[in-house]
């Protein structure tokens, strides 16, 4: 099974964080096959930046996000409240040519 969760980096009592795209059967800080985003939980407000496309395709592909992972794609608007992926529309051309 593939997970969207969390990585450790950062230093000792400073963390900060990777939004990785893993198997679930590797090691936290072990091998993964993608980044996402990162998550700094030690700024004011905290810093979250997640790369909206990838993160959909990995969810559409069937990964699963961790709690904490799917909290920070809530506050994103990547998902809504159900844990569902947002649809975002593409403009239509005729509108885009005014």
């Amino acid at each position: 099974m593939i997970k969207l969760r969390l990585r450790r980096m950062g230093a000792k009592k400073k963390p900060s964080y990777r939004i990785v795209v893993a198997d679930a059967r590797a090691k936290r800080d072990g091998r993964f096959v993608e980044i996402v985003g990162h998550y700094s939980p030690m700024t004011e407000p905290s810093t979250i930046v997640i790369n909206n496309d990838r993160a959909r395709y990995w969810l559409g592909q069937g990964a699963q996000p961790t709690e904490r992972v799917a909290k920070l794609l809530k506050i994103r608007g990547i998902t809504d409240a159900d844990g569902k992926v947002v649809v975002v529309e593409a403009p239509a051309e005729s509108e885009a040519a005014d």
